[in-house]
């Protein structure tokens, strides 16, 4: 199953994260598929950036995000698209 999480990267105590889509027997900070975005909670103003298209993408083929990538996710807005974007879907068909 495809997860969405966060990679660890950075130095100690100086940590930022990837937004990945990774396969779930795949390391935490090994490989993986896709690069969805980034996020830097130590700069003065958080620093969050994800490629939407990409994030709903993954999210329409099944991906499941983790606990804190679906909190990052709200607070960007992606669910509520997610949401609108699968009721436009079933209604095509």
């Amino acid at each position: 199953m495809v997860r969405i999480r966060l990679q660890r990267s950075g130095a100690k105590k100086r940590p930022y994260y990837r937004i990945v889509a990774a396969e779930g027997s795949f390391a935490v900070d090994g490989r993986f598929i896709e690069v969805i975005g980034y996020y830097h909670p130590i700069e003065k103003t958080d620093v969050l950036k994800v490629d939407e298209e990409k994030a709903i993408k993954w999210l329409m083929n099944g991906a499941q995000p983790t606990d804190t990538v679906k909190s990052l996710f709200k607070e960007l807005g992606i669910n509520q698209k997610f949401l609108e974007a699968k009721k436009a879907a079933k209604a095509t068909k």
